[in-house]
């Protein structure tokens, strides 16, 4: 199993919208990808930082999903509800799931 986690920051006042953004539009649509296992939207309400993890079944599946301009265009959606319009994309291998 791969992970992906992506890192920005949100607008304090936008955070509520961007929680029914992902939830009515990103999750829908990453169900539709190959080898997709599982996505959670981490928000810390005081901040606005948030992060976004997603489980693939397969580093290639995960980067397939990149190179076929889906995970760029999820991004896109939330550029207007950005403190600043920056993502910091992180990648691992999972190692233990419990």
């Amino acid at each position: 199993m791969f992970a992906r986690i992506t890192k920005f920051q949100l607008k304090m006042d936008r955070i509520d919208e961007s929680v029914k953004l992902y939830r009515k539009s990103v999750v829908p649509a990453a169900k539709s990808q190959k080898g997709y296992c599982r996505t959670y939207l981490l928000v810390d309400n005081k901040t606005g930082k948030c992060a976004v993890l997603s489980l693939w079944e397969s580093k290639e599946d995960a980067i397939a999903n990149e190179e076929n301009r889906f995970y760029q265009e999820q991004l896109v959606k939330f550029l207007n509800l950005l403190e600043e319009p920056s993502f910091i994309r992180e990648e691992y291998e999972v190692k233990v799931q419990a």
